[in-house]
């Protein structure tokens, strides 16, 4: 069975709904480790989704510059 990854939406809803449970006193001590476990994995999911996105923007812009250096080096003929 293949496990589907969680979009970054999706990880935060989650964070986001294991804090307001922390937040309202809705666990025990036993379900609270296993959510804290939870949120750290989550958060590294979220982690690696921004890192992911921060270099694909990189490569973009950086493709964008050579894009415009190309155009100003042929409007130069």
């Amino acid at each position: 069975m293949t496990k589907k990854t969680k979009s970054y939406s999706e990880a935060i809803a989650q964070i986001e709904e294991i804090l307001q449970q922390i937040e309202n006193g809705e666990l025990d001590v036993d379900q609270l480790a296993e959510k804290v476990r939870q949120v750290a994995e989550l958060l590294r999911i979220c982690r690696g989704k921004l890192f992911e996105t921060e270099k694909e923007i990189d490569r973009i812009l950086k493709d964008m510059d050579r894009d415009q250096e190309e155009e100003d080096a042929d409007s130069e003929k």
